[in-house]
């Protein structure tokens, strides 16, 4: 695809506190390069100073807002992918002015050597807040619970392994009595645990209510067995438009759950998958692969899928088998949003009967 090369293009190295800036003109010519403070009324003003310019950076916790904010001022904007933009993080005198310069020069020639990614809505990004926030909690939890097992097996005192949720309540019950100096030392953690946990079940309800007023599409991605309300829910706001996509094969691409490949000649050399895009969605992804291919997980295509590949021997045969099948997963649930289908546990069974 050609580009035009614009009047203007920006660099931009984003920052906490200050981003650094590089300016090019037609030529390729550096016009401008400083630095500017991370606040609205910085932008503003290099907007104002350069309207209607091409402007890249590198995708980080600021990107998104910054993204919007310029393009809103009619800004041309290309939120680079760092993993795939090696002429930036593998550059051996890197710095934030080097950055930009490199930004600038690649956006002003061919801004899709950056591989631009797309940031999502800011009410996509305010919605999926709230799935995010349960997870550190509960990451927060486990930490707690971790501290506290073995803090008492220090002293000899061994716990069993029951649910989070209940952790708390177990503790209480088989320390009194017999261990009561214990459990006073302990019951300050045992309260935290018991409040985030409370926090917790308050976020689910948020969520199942998100799911049912605001996203009914996640109903019918959670036909399938092993896909609950936060992963659909994830991956309706992770893609939000399945248009996205002209073949829904392309989506495991994009969730960085295909192989990576280096091929040069007659060598071609199997590599683990990419891991680009979403890094939350595909481990909830692959959490839901375990449970498909695992002892409580239903008879499916998916899970006979899955265990053919598991028999097939190796080491490692198993872990491949739980990629492959949140691989295939993940464009099942796209092919169901998109094309407006219910799920088929058995559809290949159903399709080998009728023949």
């Amino acid at each position: 695809m050609k580009t035009t090369i614009p009047s203007i293009t920006i660099g931009l190295d984003l920052g906490d506190k200050k981003h650094a800036l590089c300016v090019l003109n037609h030529e390729g010519d550096i016009i401008d390069e400083r630095e500017i403070t991370n606040h609205l009324e910085s932008l503003r003003r290099l907007s104002q100073k350069y309207p209607k310019s091409r402007i890249a950076m590198e995708v980080g916790s600021h990107s998104p807002w910054i993204s919007r904010f310029l393009k809103s001022l009619g800004h041309e904007i290309f939120v680079a992918n760092p993993r795939k933009l090696r002429a930036i993080y593998a550059n051996d005198r890197k710095s934030d002015r080097n950055d930009a310069r490199m930004l600038a020069k690649i956006a002003r020639i061919d801004p899709q050597l950056l591989y631009p990614i797309q940031h999502g809505t800011e009410q996509s990004q305010r919605d999926l807040l709230q799935i995010k926030l349960r997870d550190n909690l509960v990451r927060q939890r486990v930490d707690i619970i971790s501290s506290v097992r073995f803090t008492l097996k220090s002293l000899g005192i061994f716990l069993p392994s029951p649910n989070s949720a209940c952790f708390a309540k177990r503790c209480r019950t088989l320390l009194v009595g017999a261990h009561e100096d214990f459990l006073e030392m302990i019951e300050p953690s045992l309260q935290v645990i018991d409040t985030m946990t409370q926090k917790i079940r308050e976020l689910d309800r948020a969520i199942e209510d998100l799911c049912e007023e605001k996203y009914p599409v996640t109903k019918r991605l959670r036909q399938i067995c092993g896909v609950g309300s936060i992963t659909a829910l994830s991956f309706v706001l992770t893609i939000e438009d399945p248009e996205h996509f002209e073949r829904p094969r392309e989506v495991a691409a994009y969730l960085g759950l295909v192989p990576r490949r280096d091929q040069s000649g007659k060598l071609d050399k199997q590599l683990g998958i990419s891991k680009a895009g979403d890094a939350y969605l595909r481990r909830l992804l692959v959490g839901s692969a375990q449970y498909i291919l695992g002892p409580f997980g239903p008879d499916t295509d998916l899970k006979r899928h899955g265990l053919m590949l598991a028999t097939r021997g190796g080491g490692r045969s198993k872990r491949k088998a739980v990629v492959a099948i949140a691989r295939k997963l993940s464009v099942l649930m796209l092919t169901l949003w998109k094309y407006e289908r219910d799920y088929e546990p058995l559809r290949n069974e159903h399709e080998a009967q009728a023949a």
